[in-house]
């Protein structure tokens, strides 16, 4: 085990810095997220072929990380990376800190490698999990993951369509999902793990599987997600926008409430 986490860890940081060193050339630094989502399907990869017990619920939860990784990867490659447009979290980061940018994002790319490791807890849990036969937690576990992946999808095509209308420039995208939440992406983002949670169930330390609901939670909502996204979405939608959080759901979908003032 720990010969395993030593090679992930030293790999993870080689290739994270050659990442940063990317994003320093082509200016671009919006990459780093890419190497979360990157580093998690490699490492559950890495450690199923290492130590993966062959159960129908190691291989399904591999299949799913790696489902959830490559789509999650190839999408911010197209959205935030072949676009050539800086994310606005990494342009407001780098003009705050000045100077000091160039240092300070390496420290934000190589970040990225402890915090895969805390997301594949949950993975390693459900792999190692001793009981052999498939339960009906796991088809539970299946369950929420094929939801969680299948909203995303929905959430962030419908974004998609709504933006590439130029009609829609300047509005708020209320279509589908969009209107019972304000980050619906987000909301199925972290139901997806909830999946490790039931398939880890039974296993020793069961427990600790819940470490990737409650720290996606967290970064979401508090972090690196919700408060980013909604002071772009203020300064680019205005008054729209501030109608938008009157009347719908920060993070969980509920039905849309009416303006207090309209």
């Amino acid at each position: 085990m720990t010969e395993f986490w030593f090679y992930f860890f030293l790999v993870g940081f080689a290739v994270a810095f050659g990442a940063y060193l990317v994003a320093l050339k082509i200016r671009l630094f919006a990459i780093v997220d890419t190497v979360w989502a990157g580093s998690l399907g490699l490492g559950a990869l890495a450690y199923y072929l290492w130590f993966g017990p062959e159960t129908l619920r190691g291989t399904v939860a591999l299949a799913l990380m790696l489902f959830w990784s490559g789509r999650l990867t190839m999408h911010l490659l197209r959205d935030r990376v072949l676009s050539g447009k800086e994310d606005p979290r990494y342009a407001a980061l780098a003009a705050h800190w000045g100077s000091r940018a160039r240092f300070r994002f390496l420290f934000v790319f190589l970040v990225q490698i402890p915090l895969a490791a805390i997301f594949l807890l949950p993975f390693t849990l459900a792999v190692n999990n001793p009981q052999l036969d498939w339960r009906w937690l796991d088809s539970l576990g299946l369950l929420i993951a094929l939801t969680a992946l299948y909203g995303e999808m929905i959430a962030d095509r419908q974004l998609a369509s709504f933006r590439a209308d130029p009609q829609n420039a300047g509005q708020v995208c209320r279509h589908g999902l969009w209107n019972y939440s304000r980050h619906p992406n987000y909301f199925f983002e972290w139901l997806y793990w909830f999946a490790y949670v039931a398939f880890a169930v039974g296993a020793p330390q069961a427990a600790l599987s819940l470490i990737g609901p409650v720290m996606m939670y967290i970064f979401l909502r508090y972090i690196s997600g919700v408060p980013f996204a909604e002071r772009s979405s203020l300064k680019s939608r205005g008054e729209a926008y501030r109608h938008y959080q009157k009347t719908t759901n920060t993070f969980f979908p509920w039905r849309p409430q009416r303006d207090p003032l309209s």
